[in-house]
């Protein structure tokens, strides 16, 4: 909950997608709340309606009378704006779909996420964080700064989702491409090279995969989640590919940042960073707080309403698109007691950084198992870690709807 830029008069009405938003969004989302806690502006190019105190999200996200299918509340396309088919899979994933649909496909989804294979995949990233570390601390001993969000925060998803998903070291190039272009490429100018050419090329590379799965099965959760079936149901190949986008983009993104984000805060809170190393117990308490403080997702999904809705004597009319705000929600002080403090120790911790109701992140314990064991030997390895530039001067990433950083520097040891 750190803005990189000394409080000022604030421009209102924000524009979300701004620079000036990115680096004040604390003040913003203070303003928001008290000011206009249903708050209309641009997300992007689309008009939307932004929800920002706690209470409110909770109750927007549990209501009947939103849904995450558009079709549904405006009888229009699913998208609202064309786009092509394997670029509409990413956005017409389980996280888009409502009851029963959306019940039959986490369903089966919950299949292929055993308990046994979370056990499979602790061990692995174990080794996995300290064969990074192995390499980190080698190049640090020769070039002291290290981007630590490049060298250690990265790859730990990446190779996390990728050994999931059953990709070989010999297609690891095309994945990381699409991997880039998911990141990357739905902003400025290359959003129609994203639309038109990186998302064909990667569903095309994702639909032969399936293929080479079904007719060789591996011991990867792809391959279950080909096999899974529920009262007769299977997933169909659209929805496996649309599960495969989920995956990466849920299961990838969100860990690098949170990652990331989790090493700044602590670094960035001495007291809280030193309490943790003398009782690392405290460990997934302190991923939580991060995650409600600093955490990468600042806004879910947009819903549509179904009917006019009257929140706080401002009428959101049928159709519309509405967003609640979790970066804002997890720091209303109507919800957590001084909201602004980073403590570690703070329960009960009710903060929604993963959403809530039926579309609650179902990546999440892998998310919070990756982030718990990567920060645990990170500290471990490195007591004397620091960030290698002045706090003001990390840059914020200009992403609506998340709170991430363009780099890490820091200083291991």
């Amino acid at each position: 909950m750190v803005t990189t830029q000394a409080p000022r008069k604030l421009q209102t009405p924000p524009d979300i997608n701004s620079k000036e938003f990115v680096n004040n969004k604390y003040e913003y989302y203070k303003w928001m709340r008290e000011e206009s806690p249903v708050f209309k502006g641009k997300l992007s190019i689309m008009d939307i309606y932004f929800v920002s105190r706690y209470d409110d999200c909770v109750a927007l996200l549990k209501d009947p009378r939103f849904v995450r299918n558009r079709t549904t509340a405006t009888g229009g396309s699913r998208m609202p704006f064309p786009m092509p088919k394997a670029t509409k899979l990413i956005a017409q994933s389980m996280i888009t779909e409502d009851e029963p649909d959306h019940r039959r496909l986490r369903n089966l989804v919950h299949q292929a996420f055993t308990r046994q294979s979370m056990a499979k995949l602790s061990g692995r990233i174990e080794q996995l964080t300290n064969d990074l570390l192995d390499k980190a601390e080698a190049n640090a001993r020769s070039n002291q700064t290290i981007d630590l969000k490049a060298a250690y925060a990265l790859p730990i998803p990446v190779t996390v989702i990728q050994e999931m998903v059953g990709v070989s070291d010999e297609d690891m190039p095309k994945f990381k491409n699409g991997l880039s272009a998911l990141k990357d490429g739905f902003s400025g100018w290359s959003m129609a090279r994203t639309l038109f050419w990186d998302m064909p090329r990667l569903g095309k590379f994702v639909r032969e995969l399936i293929e080479r799965k079904r007719t060789d099965p591996q011991d990867d959760i792809l391959t279950k989640l080909i096999q899974a079936e529920d009262e007769g149901q299977k997933l169909n190949e659209d929805e496996l590919v649309s599960m495969v986008f989920l995956m990466i983009v849920a299961g990838y993104e969100t860990t690098v940042q949170l990652i990331t984000n989790g090493v700044i805060t602590l670094l960035q809170h001495p007291d809280q960073l030193e309490k943790l190393r003398a009782q690392p117990e405290l460990m997934e308490s302190a991923v939580e707080e991060i995650l409600r403080f600093s955490g990468p997702v600042h806004a879910t999904k947009p819903q549509y309403a179904l009917e006019d809705v009257v929140i706080h004597g401002v009428t959101i009319p049928k159709g519309s698109a509405v967003m609640p705000n979790l970066g804002a929600a997890n720091c209303d002080p109507t919800a957590f007691e001084n909201p602004e403090v980073f403590d570690i120790t703070r329960s009960p911790n009710k903060h929604i950084g993963f959403g809530s109701g039926i579309h609650a992140c179902l990546g999440a314990p892998l998310a919070r198992m990756e982030t718990k064991i990567a920060l645990a030997n990170l500290l471990k390895r490195n007591p004397n870690l620091r960030l290698a530039v002045d706090s003001s001067e990390l840059e914020v990433e200009i992403r609506p709807g998340w709170h991430t950083y363009k780099i890490l520097p820091v200083m291991l040891g």
